[in-house]
Parts: C-alpha cells; structure tokens; sequence
C-alpha cells in the first residue's frame, strides 16, 4: 500500500511512544561504507518559471549537506541531508525571503510539495480520481511560490537521497553506529533537532542569515515545525519572520486514527465530525442536502462542540431516549444510518466512516482526501483498508519526480531516491519546553514548543491552513489546537486561518492551489519586513 504524509504506521499506533516494524531486520546491519556522504555534494543548473504570468529565472541548487553531532560528536559527520535550493536571479540575498520547505511523515521526502505546490514544475494528476498510468505531464508551475520567496524543499534523514552517515571501517562497529543514529534521529526530538542544523548550516553556506526565514512544513512537518521554530528561536537566536502550517497536527490526542487505541478520549471524535459533514455533504450522502457548505459546517461545528460534546462526556450515563436523539442528528450530519451510529455509542473513528459512507456501493473513500473513492478491498470490514487518494496519485509523483530530479537538476544518478525512510522505530516521545528533561507525555504534543516560540519572539507570525476533506488532519482540530495554545490572548492575532475545499494535499485540487499560493504570497509579503 502506498503511503503519504502521514505514514500508515502513525495512524495504526498514534498514541504510542513508538512505531515498531517488526523484527530486526536489514535496517540494523552495517551499510556499505560511503565515503561520498562525507562531503557535500551538488549539481547547479537554470531555470525559469512563469508563475501567474510573471517570467522568473532561477539557480537550481540540488546537493547534500553533511550534519555534524553536537558536544564531544562535533566532528562527527551523522547525516547527509539533501536538498533542492531555488534562488531568484538577480536580487541580493539579504533582499529576498527565503522559505524552508519539508513533508511530513514522519520520514518523508518532500516531493509532495515539490512536485504538487511551489516547485517550478508541476505534476498533473485528476482532481478526484485515479491519474491515469504514465506517461504523466510535467508542466510549468503556475503557482511555484518563487515569485514571492527563494525556496527549500529538504528531504528528512533516510528518504529522498538523504542518508544517515555510519563511517567506521569496522562493520561490526558501523552496524552499532548506524542503530544508534536510527535511535537518536528518527524521533520527534531527534529529527527536530536535524532540521533546524540542516537550517543554520544552509544559512551559512548561502549568506542567508540576514534573509526574512519562513518554515512551511506539511502534516507531521507541521509537528516538526513547531519542534524547529522553538530550536531555532531558543536555541540558535533565530528569529523567524513566520510558520506557516499545512494540514496540521500538533497534538496527537486530537487525531481521529487515535480513539480506538486510547479509550476514552473522546475530543477527537467531535472535531472530525465536521470533516464527516464536509465528505457526506461532497458525496451526497446527506438526507437533506444544504444549499452551500460553509454555513453548513458551522452549524455542525457548534452541534460538535455543544450538544455532542455534552452527550459524549455522559458516557455510559447517557440514556437510551438521549442517545437515539444524538444519533438521529448525526445521521442528518453525516449520513450514516442511525442504527449504525447507535451500534457504534455515537463514536466513528476515521476508518470506520470511510468504509462506511459509500459501503452500499462496495466503495471506500479516502482518508488523506475524502472526494476521492475506490472499491473497498474488504466490504464486510469494519473500516478502510487502503486510501484511495494515496493510491490515485502517488505514481504520478514518483515517477515525474525521478526523471526530473536526473534529467533536470543533474542529480541522483546510480542512486535510489526513497520516498520514505526505513523507518524501524520513530520514537514519539519529546521532551517539551518546560519538562526539565523529561519525555512526559504519552502521546505526542508539540503545542507549548509554538508557544514558547511565539511567546520568546512576539512578532512571529502562523499561517495556517488546510483541507475540508481532510480526514487524516481535520481542520477543526487544527483550529481547536491553535485557539489551545498556552499563549496570552495578545498573541492570538498573530495566528490567522485559511480553508480550502481539498484534503489533506490542499494543491492536488488545482483550484485550491491557486488560493494557497496567493495566500502564502500574501502572507510572506505582509510578514517579510523588506518593505515596512
């Protein structure tokens, strides 16, 4: 099954401390010895793009960069990061913004938002059904964001063509550095930790340091970033000019994939229910359909969080009269048969509403994007087995990506570029600012890193936006989660919301694309201080 921003594993285990693979296996045994991943490498060519009719010529930098250890390992070479640089020609680096681009995961390379939404090309794939088999288009990218800043896409450790770096000559002694670079890395403090070097590194080697600095990170690179900007801004004296989010989560606790393996959490289910209306209401599910989709969603946002909430909350003390009430209003909400809703106690995980919406027809939709459906692969299952959306346009991406990473950029040759890392364990646990040290939580939330970056630079600006359909990270919970915040209520003007009629990938839904370039435009614009 072909995986996404947020990997199947995540979902599976959210509320774990750790995504487990199985058994040992090549993951741990000593790779080859590199000595190409010891030094930088990199490819230069030019380009142009015309983004909404405004010629733009461009440098194209593809290359690695080689991250050090911190303390006693400051000369020890632990990761070859690879990146795909875009500069503007013809404007001082000091003039120009530059934004910090990366895909979530975790573990993920970030030819997602490379191929789909702000690299000079672009991947064309249906709207909201499977792209047809190659060959696939590549076409110039109307809404690349290098009209208004120089951009970033940086792929995390182990996917894309970076790499951990294990370089003793001992192959017993490599095979033990690389399982410790998996354990420190790949985790929440570990990869944070990794991007914001890559960052400051980055920084130095192209005069950056004095460059309006945005962070744009998707799905769990919404998680990283907020782990990134309070590292940067506390630890490194980096004043970011903003943090924009795309499909976010911060706190896992919020998630729809998580009730069914934390009992008793009952807040994710009343901040996907809007989703549930948005899908039902796109499929035509609803008894009665409404005449337009906002006012829709906000009455199902104030049933969510008023009568719903209330009646979850009663648990098993909430009687037989009261909870055929709620299911009723649900089944107008979501189009679920009542019965179901009852069968289930009023509590429909992600899965389950999946498979269950377009069950009479054998199909299930998707989770990264709900207007997206495929044929159930089990259809007396209890919930969604695959995601059709993931499904409908992953091939597309990796094969245009693969060909033009070569043939364009000039990089990669004779070498495999991973759309994930080999990820056998991804520890969740992270030590948050004010823990003194210790990893408390039990499952993952990066909200006081935010706010401690927002409260230590109060002029950092948050961007954030996402997808209606949007099953993987709904946009209520995103909302819930910022208006959560442990901030003072003078910074809430500091964060600001956009919307989009997409899923989780807002830019496959080319409409939508526009609106979000425009808007990070706009954003950028207001935020970069170069004018005001």
């Amino acid at each position: 099954m072909r995986k996404l921003p947020l990997v199947a594993a995540l979902s599976a285990l959210l509320l774990s401390t750790a995504v487990v693979a199985g058994p040992d296996t090549k993951a741990d045994k000593a790779p080859p010895l590199d000595a190409a991943l010891l030094q930088p490498q990199s490819s230069t060519t030019d380009g142009s793009v015309t983004v909404e009719g405004r010629r733009i010529d461009y440098k194209a930098v593809a290359g690695t960069l080689v991250l050090h250890g911190a303390g006693d390992k400051e000369n020890v070479p632990e990761i070859s990061m690879f990146y795909v640089a875009y500069f503007k020609k013809g404007v001082a680096a000091a003039k120009r913004p530059i934004t910090f681009i990366y895909n979530g995961g975790p573990g993920s390379a970030s030819v997602w938002l490379h191929m789909g939404a702000f690299g000079p090309k672009r991947v064309v794939t249906a709207d909201h059904t499977h792209t047809p088999a190659a060959p696939y288009r590549l076409v110039n990218n109307d809404y690349s964001l290098l009209d208004a800043s120089d951009i970033v896409f940086i792929d995390a450790p182990g996917a894309g063509f970076s790499r951990l770096i294990a370089n003793d000559k001992d192959k017993d002694k490599r095979a033990a550095q690389m399982k410790a670079r998996r354990k420190a890395i790949y985790s929440v403090d570990g990869d944070g930790h990794a991007f914001a070097r890559f960052i400051t590194q980055f920084m130095s080697k192209y005069d950056r340091w004095n460059s309006p600095k945005y962070l744009f990170g998707e799905s769990y690179g919404t998680t990283r970033s907020a782990v990134v900007a309070n590292i940067l801004e506390n630890d490194d004296s980096v004043d970011l000019n903003g943090v924009i989010l795309l499909s976010q989560i911060l706190n896992f606790d919020t998630s729809i994939d998580g009730p069914q393996f934390n009992p008793g959490i009952d807040l994710p289910y009343e901040l996907a229910l809007p989703t549930y209306a948005a899908t039902a209401y796109y499929h035509h599910k609803l008894p009665q359909q409404p005449a337009a989709l906002q006012p829709f969603l906000k009455e199902v946002e104030q049933y969510a969080t008023g009568p719903y909430t209330q009646a979850l909350m009663a648990g098993s003390l909430l009687g037989d009269a009261q909870k055929q009430a709620v299911a009723e209003k649900l089944h107008q909400y979501t189009g679920l048969p009542v019965a179901y809703l009852i069968k289930a106690d009023l509590r429909v995980s992600g899965g389950m509403f999946e498979h269950e919406l377009l069950g009479q027809a054998g199909d299930t939709t998707g989770r990264l994007d709900t207007r997206f459906s495929g044929p159930s692969i089990n259809p007396m299952g209890e919930s969604s087995d695959y995601d059709p959306q993931s499904s409908s346009i992953s091939s597309a991406y990796v094969a245009t990506f693969n060909n033009y990473v070569r043939k364009q950029l000039k990089f990669g040759q004779n070498q495999r570029y991973r759309l994930f890392a080999d990820i056998h364990h991804w520890d969740f646990s992270h030590k948050a600012p004010g823990t003194h040290g210790q990893a408390l939580q039990s499952s993952t939330n990066v909200m006081p890193d935010l706010a401690m970056a927002m409260k230590t630079n109060p002029n950092l600006k948050v961007y954030v936006n996402g997808g209606y359909y949007d099953l993987a990270t709904p946009f209520f919970a995103a909302q819930y989660e910022d208006h959560h915040l442990p901030i003072p209520a003078s910074l809430d003007h500091n964060i600001s919301y956009s919307w989009y009629p997409s899923g989780h990938m807002v830019y496959a839904h080319e409409p939508s694309l526009k609106k979000l370039h425009d808007n990070v435009a706009r954003f950028i614009g207001q935020t970069d201080n170069l004018a005001h």
